[in-house]
């Protein structure tokens, strides 16, 4: 009897170890995640450990959301969940299911508490899990939380996950984050803090330099004088590219004043026409993208990355209207006097922004930028966000199309007879006053798409236009009155100065600095940079 209970034990005991390693298997992520709050922070090390060891697809989500605080403990029911915000609610899903547990009150749930050597834990842990992950994006971000970690715990784990990355990219961020681990390694040898220093050397940005910069005062020759060699190299690398940033930064403000300047070009330059409301023609434009968003977000929300290219076409149609009835109603009887011109246009600018503050109100309004135009891209140790980069790209296309429409349409063979000598024109047939309503309506309808692009990096207000009045016209008288080339030039050239200066004077300065210039420049140059014909210039 003894004899058969003993095998009995035996048989059971061999069944649960052989059972067992499934369980574990089966039960055992779960398990652990459950065991989170208990413990002291010793213990929750041990399980963090575990977690990562189980490679289950959800520890690497369910530890992050414990080093950014987001797993809590419902009072309720003492259920573990992953919590978030919706606006001004804080919404709570299934730390192991992802099921959606509603809205969490006030003080409904607890926070898991981490302290600085768990935090430490679990970056590690969270870097193994995710460098060896399916999707590639995820394992370049664990590769470069690698690199600014800098531990020389996880040479091993980066040396492993090396041999068998095949994604150039990652590869290289990867090489990257053993250098760094490498030269914060005490027990590394000289040979390789040189090939250390060596890959820092070429990657060759401000973190590389923070790296390098202390190893310039180090003990051993040949890896002082190998970082000051690197740290030398890195500067100078960053003095250019910093050059090329202003040049970038110089060039995206010169395509907002090209923007902003090329409507005035037509009305001002070749017209003669003072016109303080052409700010007002640009918040018109912004508005109408405005109207169309908040039309398209109501009706439409899946044409919403169409908006910009539907409220375009709009946008000139509604400000080269506004223009049109502008030169009709009023300037068309004063031209020939600047002075009288100038105080009407002001007094409709007025009348414009009262009237759009009160039908939009006086508050700043949201225009939303497309998935095209959001975000930014690396060029070298270069940021370029997209929506400045769209605009430069669509400046250049409106100067293009209007010096086409200029030279080479009907319209403009009109507009530029109509401008050189308004007798002559009026006697081949021409009608002077349909070609000057025509060609108010043309510069006011460039202003509008000025205030499409501009909605996309600046507040739409009423006071929108008044930002860009000024520099406008110092464009115009910088560049020529009339010249559209002028225009260009002068949009750029005072994009870049300004960009150049503001480091060293500062943003208010540098535009004073810039007037002044134009002052002294126009003393000696009346006409501008490209000097042309037209009716101010006859008369």
């Amino acid at each position: 009897m003894h004899f058969l209970l003993r095998l009995l034990g035996r048989v059971l005991g061999l069944c649960v170890l052989l059972i067992a390693p499934f369980m574990v298997q089966a039960q055992s992520f779960d398990d652990l995640v459950r065991a989170l709050p208990e413990g002291k922070f010793d213990d929750r090390a041990k399980v963090i450990a575990q977690i990562a060891q189980t490679g289950d697809d959800r520890a690497a989500d369910t530890l992050t959301a414990l080093l950014e605080g987001n797993l809590h403990v419902l009072k309720a029911d003492d259920s573990l969940v992953v919590i978030s915000k919706r606006g001004t609610q804080t919404i709570a899903a299934d730390a192991l299911s992802g099921e959606d547990r509603g809205v969490v009150k006030k003080r409904g749930s607890k926070k898991i508490r981490v302290n600085n050597a768990l935090r430490r834990e679990l970056r590690a842990a969270i870097g193994r899990l995710t460098l060896a992950h399916p999707d590639p994006v995820r394992r370049l971000a664990a590769a470069e939380a690698a690199f600014k970690a800098a531990d020389p715990s996880q040479i091993a784990l980066l040396h492993s996950v090396l041999e068998t990355e095949e994604n150039k990219k990652i590869r290289g961020a990867l090489t990257e984050a053993v250098a760094a681990s490498q030269l914060a390694d005490a027990e590394a040898t000289t040979a390789d803090k040189l090939d250390a220093i060596s890959v820092l050397r070429k990657r060759g940005d401000q973190e590389a330099l923070t790296l390098l910069s202390p190893l310039v005062q180090s003990d051993d020759p040949a890896l002082a004088e190998a970082a000051e060699e690197a740290v030398v190299k890195i500067e100078q690398s960053k003095r250019l590219w910093g050059l090329a940033q202003n040049v970038w930064f110089g060039m995206s403000l010169g395509s907002v004043l090209l923007l902003a300047a090329i409507g005035l070009a037509i009305t001002f330059g070749v017209m003669g026409v003072i016109n303080m409301a052409h700010g007002e023609l640009v918040m018109l434009g912004a508005y109408t993208t405005f109207a169309v968003q908040e039309a398209i977000r109501g009706a439409f929300p899946e044409l919403f990355d169409w908006s910009l290219l539907i409220a375009a076409p709009l946008a000139f149609l509604v400000a080269g209207g506004v223009g049109v009835a502008i030169e009709r109603g009023c300037v068309r009887y004063l031209y020939g006097r600047p002075l009288e011109t100038l105080l009407a246009t002001w007094g409709i600018s007025l009348i414009l922004q009262q009237t759009v503050r009160s039908i939009f109100g006086p508050n700043n309004r949201e225009v939303g930028n497309p998935s095209w135009m959001s975000g930014a891209f690396e060029l070298g140790q270069m940021t370029i966000t997209y929506n400045r980069l769209w605009i430069l790209l669509f400046a250049l296309a409106v100067f293009f199309v209007l010096l086409f429409v200029l030279k080479k349409t009907p319209i403009g063979l009109q507009m530029r007879a109509v401008t050189q000598n308004r007798q002559m024109a009026a006697d081949m047939g021409i009608r002077t006053g349909w070609v000057d309503a025509m060609t108010f309506g043309l510069g006011a309808g460039i202003a509008g798409l000025a205030g499409v692009a501009l909605s996309q990096i600046d507040n739409v207000s009423p006071n929108l236009g008044q930002s860009y009045i000024v520099d406008s016209f110092m464009v115009v008288v910088f560049g020529g009155a009339g010249s559209i080339w002028g225009t260009l030039a002068a949009a750029f050239s005072l994009g870049i100065a300004n960009k150049f200066m503001e480091p060293w004077t500062g943003a208010v300065l540098a535009k004073i600095l810039v007037l002044v210039f134009i002052i002294l420049f126009i003393q000696k140059r009346p006409r501008g940079l490209f000097a042309v014909r037209g009716r101010a210039v006859d008369q």
